[in-house]
């Protein structure tokens, strides 16, 4: 059964579940992250809330690579892109390209017609 708990980081409160058990590890990574938050807060200045989270998720990963230097070389790298989204398919660009000119002949849209025109 989850448990819900109430973690505080950088000032707010956020409503986490968790599996019965682990609720005492969740509050120590939660501490972990609300002192990386806020040493990133104190050396950058003013951040959002995704660039706070992204610097103290940054700065975590740099204290555990010092800690464990085979960390790093363990992380998997990125995937490649896929191909289809590297390389749009010529045939599918044409047919955008033609409907949205269609699109904007108010004779032949839909759109057209029902405006009257």
């Amino acid at each position: 059964m989850a448990t819900m708990l109430d973690l505080n980081i950088a000032g707010r409160t956020y409503q986490v579940a968790c599996r019965e058990g682990e609720e005492e590890n969740l509050r120590a990574a939660a501490r972990l992250v609300d002192g990386k938050s806020r040493e990133a807060l104190a050396g950058l200045g003013t951040l959002s809330e995704a660039r706070q989270f992204l610097f103290a998720s940054l700065l975590l990963a740099d204290q555990l690579i010092d800690d464990k230097p085979e960390a790093a070389a363990a992380a998997p790298s990125p995937p490649p892109p896929a191909p289809a989204l590297s390389q749009p398919d010529p045939a599918v660009v044409l047919r955008a390209e033609a409907l949205a000119d269609r699109s904007l002949d108010p004779l032949e849209s839909p759109l057209g017609a029902l405006q009257g025109h």
